[in-house]
């Protein structure tokens, strides 16, 4: 244990934050932040400041802005199509002191220009939009971080009535944590990890010899139907519930994945 007056590891939070920590790394540093305080918090208070950063930069498209974007690139490169096929052109109409110093040659440049910025702006609207891919990757990532010996829980326990009292006080929400075990997916504990730009919880279950990370954190949903997905070879499942996002990934089938998330579902 540290003293509360300061840690020297405090600087391997935001590393590990950053993704600068390789697996063995960032599996020793979550060993000793379940037992420090100070990276606890100092964990939590990167992330909120991040989250702030975050949501202070980018804001989400309105609804239907994107497909009025797309229309007006079509529209655009359809002009282009059309002024640079052969055949007879309808004359464009310019301003009466501009005829004799018009160049055909640079209102092709200039529209080529036009429309390499409108995509350019396209591309940037795409980048800072949500991508539930991405999320996939990070979820993955963060399942196989957690496979490295010593980092898989923080607190095991099968018992979830001591799983989820251990995250009071560690992040700033309480995750709900359920018995699969009359289901065969056994709990076997939980730990903190860091995904979607916040802290988040993990549970961990089991299938057989098979591995199973459900992360959760709030979200504005309040519900869905499941959505699959495959990742690296990892499946991965995502649905939403009384205020919370649930990501559970896993090397086992498919179809076993699929019972798990129905499983969580049915149990209250």
């Amino acid at each position: 244990m540290n003293s509360t007056a300061e840690c020297d590891k405090v600087l391997l939070v935001q590393a590990e934050l950053d993704g600068e920590l390789d697996a063995a790394q960032a599996a020793a540093l979550v060993t000793h932040r379940a037992e420090c305080p100070i990276c606890q918090a100092a964990a939590i208070e990167l992330a909120r400041a991040r989250a702030l950063i975050e949501e202070g930069l980018y804001e989400p498209l309105p609804t239907g802005a994107r497909d009025r974007l797309l229309n007006k690139l079509n529209l655009v490169q359809r002009e282009q199509q059309a002024a640079d096929s052969p055949g007879p052109r309808a004359a464009r109409p310019f301003p009466p002191m501009r005829w004799r110093s018009f160049d055909p040659e640079w209102w092709r440049s200039a529209t080529s220009f036009g429309l390499g910025a409108a995509c350019a702006a396209l591309l940037a609207f795409l980048v800072v939009m949500p991508s539930q891919s991405n999320l996939a990757d990070q979820v993955v990532a963060g399942h196989i971080r957690a496979l490295q010996p010593g980092h898989l829980a923080d607190v095991a326990s099968s018992d979830r009535h001591t799983v989820k009292p251990w995250f009071d006080g560690r992040l700033d929400f309480a995750p709900p944590v359920k018995d699969l075990a009359a289901d065969r997916f056994p709990l076997e504990g939980g730990r903190l990890d860091y995904l979607a730009g916040r802290p988040v919880a993990a549970m961990v279950y089991r299938r057989d010899r098979h591995v199973i990370d459900l992360f959760v954190w709030p979200a504005d949903s309040s519900g869905g139907s499941p959505a699959f997905a495959q990742v690296q070879g990892y499946n991965v499942v995502h649905w939403a519930a009384d205020g919370m996002v649930l990501w559970a990934v896993s090397d086992v089938e498919a179809a076993e994945l699929r019972k798990f998330a129905e499983a969580w579902q049915r149990s209250p």
